[in-house]
């Protein structure tokens, strides 16, 4: 079932969810093993047990045990149940429930943000029963007639997010090996950051390794010696395959003319744009803008 073009989650109301910015559900009903879903307008974040492939921007990853996951309303994803017997809690929060008394730096450093960080966070047994116990106590507090309910759930939602980081630290306090691998890392991190595009109004500025060298202040030469020699890949396949990407995340999940989108990924004219995204895909933009539901 769909609502506006969106797969329904099992178990959640999407207008509540949008009217009250808070929800969570135990996962415990057989649901459809294949389960996928877009872009949307809140955050996710949830203990599950069970045997999935979660697709999160350009990134795959295998769930076999227990894990705690992260999903930013801005990266596209989709997730492959293998089994119908998954186990565990959901809570999807919108940025403006959770916002305040400092709050908003903790997101943007939490998984839920940090391109650095993976989504998905296996965990031990002592590990998992402990975020069950706190997921536990969250659903019974939404359900509870607490007047200060949603203050205290803001603070579930910060302790798990500070547990997370602590079980899984984020990759800036990483020893580097050598100068390339610094500054790799450096301009994966640049590049990563400014994407997704949220608004017409604030389109891609970087777009070329010449780009990139500058905002770093090293040699373009040196750049493109570095990442090729750290990834395998050149810079410009890089750019190229994050440029595509939210190119397609565009044309699925939003209404934007093909126009705007051209505008929003830094080019000058639609024509150029299609004739970028034909080269490197095999298809022109509106054949992917067809394809959305």
């Amino acid at each position: 079932m769909t609502v506006n073009g969106v797969a329904e989650i099992p178990g959640v109301n999407l207008e509540e969810l949008k009217l009250k910015g808070f929800k969570i559900h135990e996962m415990s009903k057989p649901v459809d093993p294949s389960f996928a879903h877009g872009r949307r307008d809140f955050y996710k974040m949830g203990l599950v047990t069970g045997s999935m492939t979660v697709y999160y921007g350009d990134k795959k990853y295998e769930i076999k045990d227990t894990v705690l996951f992260f999903v930013n309303p801005n990266v596209p994803h989709s997730v492959v149940r293998h089994s119908e017997k998954t186990t565990g809690h959901a809570c999807l929060f919108t940025e403006a429930f959770f916002a305040g008394r400092g709050r908003t730096e903790i997101l943007k450093s939490s998984p839920l943000c940090n391109a650095d960080t993976s989504p998905v966070i296996p965990l031990n047994p002592e590990q998992a029963a402990f975020m069950a116990g706190l997921f536990q106590r969250m659903l019974a507090v939404h359900s509870g007639n607490y007047d200060h309910k949603d203050e205290l759930l803001r603070n579930f939602i910060e302790l798990i997010i500070h547990e997370a980081l602590s079980i899984q630290p984020p990759r800036n306090g990483l020893q580097y090996k050598n100068a390339a691998t610094r500054v790799t890392y450096l301009f994966m991190d640049l590049l990563e950051r400014q994407f997704p595009i949220d608004s017409t109004a604030a389109p891609l500025k970087l777009r070329t390794a010449r780009d990139f060298a500058r905002s770093l202040a090293v040699h373009i030469n040196y750049l493109n010696r570095a990442v090729k020699e750290v990834t395998g890949k050149p810079t410009s396949v890089h750019i190229a395959e994050h440029i595509v990407a939210e190119a397609k995340a565009l044309l699925l999940f939003t209404d934007w003319s093909v126009a705007d989108i051209a505008y929003s990924l830094g080019f000058e004219y639609p024509t150029y744009f299609n004739n970028y995204f034909k080269r490197l895909t095999g298809v022109t933009p509106k054949t992917i803008r067809k394809e959305k539901v």
